[in-house]
Order: C-alpha cells, then sequence, then structure tokens
C-alpha cells in the first residue's frame, strides 16, 4: 500500500502543481528521496547544501513532527499522510 505526501501550496510549483503525491517507501527519508527522484526541483527547497533538512521545513507522519520521533529515518506506516509544512515568517 501506498503513503500520500502532502506538497504545501508554497512548494507546488516545484512538483508540476501537483497537491500530493503517492508512493510506497518504509521512511520518511526512502519517502522523500523518491519524492525528489520525480521532482528534483524540490530538492533545494527541502535540503540545505550540506544535504539536510531546512531548517524551516517540518515534515509530519500522521499529526507527529518527525523531528520528535527518528528524523528521516521515521517509520512511515501504509496508508498515513506524511504532510511536507514549511514555516512562514514575515509581518509586522
Amino acid at each position: 500500500m501506498a503513503v500520500n505526501i502532502s506538497i504545501p501550496t508554497a512548494l507546488r510549483q516545484y512538483a508540476n502543481g501537483s497537491g500530493s503525491v503517492s508512493l510506497e517507501a518504509g521512511t520518511v527519508g526512502q519517502l522523500l528521496n523518491q519524492l525528489l527522484e520525480q521532482f528534483p526541483q524540490l530538492g533545494k527547497q527541502l535540503y540545505s547544501e550540506q544535504g539536510q533538512l531546512r531548517s524551516f521545513v517540518n515534515v509530519y507522519v500522521g499529526d507527529e513532527d518527525i523531528r520528535y520521533l527518528q528524523g528521516t529515518e521515521t517509520a512511515v506506516p501504509d496508508g498515513e499522510t506524511v504532510s511536507i509544512i514549511p514555516a512562514i515568517a514575515g509581518g509586522k
């Protein structure tokens, strides 16, 4: 069974306008790698030059932030939704 990745509006321009993608993977890292194979332009938006997830990019498996789990090694159960949520700042 596949895992659904939710792509936020701000990043859809780098994913051919897709709001979600269905892929098969065992961990968040594997899932993100597959996502970048399909949409390479997302790479610079999600990862730093050192290959680390950018500090303003939050990734959730269901309702759980992977930073408080096992990071990109977090297991992803079949049928789960993974959400990419970039932090937004600004205003006065």
